[in-house]
């Protein structure tokens, strides 16, 4: 049954949904959603799923509220599933209470989703909690867009008070907290985009907060939270410290295997942005691999040298006809880690690993076996390195390198990687040579100049350093735990 749901899509963090949340969304027709929800929720939508801008900023309004309404109430009266995604709680200064109305008085089905509303993100990202049994067990959350409608003698005196949506009055409010009984030396702190990787903290007390508001040029979305409890930040403050915190970091992996990278990066604090320069496409020809494959035991040696590879390789195995894993008689060869569990995931068992993560590694690791007539199968991207079947060839194998897949750049790459590379960066991270000069190709030289590189090894590296780029830091092991350990320790070392 279709129904239109109102989901929290929490303070920003876009890990904070809900497991209802991110369940709604991946089947949603339709989502509505505004300026405070995180952009990463809206992939998790189907690719056909409407998505609508409906606001909301600061003044700056796409829809008013009654036409948001009118958007739920349209799409859900068509027997879709609409989900009108909302910053926060939807029943917490959310407007959720309205629209649950207008759905109710048009008779359609809803639901409400709670979500982890923004000063409770706040609380837990800044160290600040909003009670505890030392300082305070009364909170009271108020809005203070309307700084006439509300009376600050009565809840300014609350033990922790939180202000949502009083940034640009905060002038007015903190005296009037003060006329009311409070002493003007309480801590008080601003906090904008809480809970991201750009969280802007501001601590003061009711008498300096507005002025250092205004020297640091805070513009909302911002929360105010005042209390004794805000001094407890200097002791409780994590998400801060972070090494990697504030750092903008692009990755450049394929859509569907950046998160392997995106994440380690994304839980050390950083602000991810993933700008996919590369995408798997089908080899051009299928013959010479399903040929191989038609004859799969009679190779000796079946090596594979990345995780792409070893996918596309067992998805043509599985859509063959009269072969399939029982066909693999020969000793399987892996060029790394990564490939090696991608193998094994199929609980194929890898004989033999590279000790470094590059074709030359492959070789110095097959040195210790006789190779002279043995039949090798070498299934891989269309455009890669000849070293390997060369050298194999030299040393007297029968080998057959047939195309797996094929790479290609993304048909916006270029627009994308201007968009992307406009705004300050720190770091670029490059996993293969390919995204390397895809990058390159789309965007030149000059727009990486002023950014640190982080190569996952030495052939990337190559294809960089030829291009008049500086690698800043290269993984040691290749692989990609290794470009976030490269990455940390040049942190280390600048420090």
């Amino acid at each position: 049954m279709s129904k239109v749901y109102l989901v929290g899509a929490g303070p920003g963090d876009p890990e904070l949904i809900t497991l209802k949340a991110r369940r709604l969304l991946e089947s949603a027709d339709v989502v509505l959603y505004d300026h405070l929800a995180s952009p990463a929720l809206l992939t998790l939508a189907p690719a056909a799923a409407e998505l609508i801008y409906v606001g909301k900023k600061k003044s700056e309004h796409a829809f008013s509220q009654e036409e948001i309404c009118g958007l739920l109430i349209d799409r859900g009266s068509r027997g879709l599933n609409v989900v009108r995604l909302k910053g926060g709680d939807p029943f917490l200064f959310g407007r959720g209470g309205e629209e649950a109305e207008a759905l109710a008085n048009a008779e359609l089905p809803f639901e409400v989703v709670p979500g982890v509303t923004s000063p409770l993100g706040i609380a837990a990202y800044t160290g600040v909690p909003l009670t505890h049994r030392d300082h305070t067990s009364v909170v009271t959350f108020i809005t203070g867009h309307d700084v006439a409608k509300i009376d600050w003698n009565k809840v300014g005196t609350s033990e922790t008070l939180v202000i949502y949506m009083g940034l640009s009055h905060f002038d007015e409010i903190a005296p009037r907290i003060v006329a009311g009984g409070r002493n003007a030396s309480t801590p008080a702190m601003a906090v904008r985009w809480g809970t991201r990787p750009d969280q802007e903290v501001v601590i003061g007390t009711l008498a300096t907060l507005p002025g250092l508001i205004h020297e640091r040029g805070l513009k909302p979305p911002a929360t105010i939270i005042v209390g004794e409890v805000v001094q407890l930040r200097e002791k409780l403050s994590w998400f801060e410290r972070l090494p990697l915190f504030g750092s903008r970091i692009v990755v450049t992996r394929a859509k569907d295997q950046a998160d392997s990278l995106s994440t380690p990066l994304r839980q050390l604090g950083a602000d991810v942005v993933e700008l996919p320069t590369i995408e798997i496409q089908r080899a051009s020809d299928y013959a010479p691999l399903d040929a191989a494959l038609a004859r799969l035991g009679e190779y000796d040696w079946l090596i594979f040298t990345s995780v792409n590879g070893v996918r596309c390789f067992l998805d043509r195995l599985d859509a063959a006809a009269g072969v399939d894993l029982r066909s693999i008689r020969g000793r399987l060869c892996a060029i790394g880690p990564a490939t090696r569990d991608a193998l094994e995931r199929f609980h194929l068992k890898v004989d033999v690993m590279a000790a470094e993560y590059v074709a030359e590694g492959l070789l110095r690791v097959l040195n210790g076996f006789d190779l002279e007539g043995a039949k090798v199968l070498i299934a891989r991207a269309a455009v890669a390195r000849d070293i390997l079947p060369d050298e194999l060839r030299r040393r007297g194998a029968v080998v057959d390198v047939v195309e797996a897949y094929r790479t290609g750049a993304p048909a916006d790459l270029a627009a994308r990687a201007s968009e992307v590379l406009a705004a300050k960066t720190d770091w670029v991270t490059l996993t293969s040579s390919s995204t390397a000069a895809n990058l390159i190709a789309a965007c030149g030289v000059e727009a990486l100049k002023d950014v640190r590189v982080a190569s996952i090894g030495p052939v990337t590296s190559k294809t960089l350093c030829d291009a008049g780029i500086e690698v800043s830091a290269e993984a040691s092991p290749h692989t990609v735990p290794g470009v976030v350990s490269a990455i940390l320790m040049a942190g280390i070392i600048e420090e």
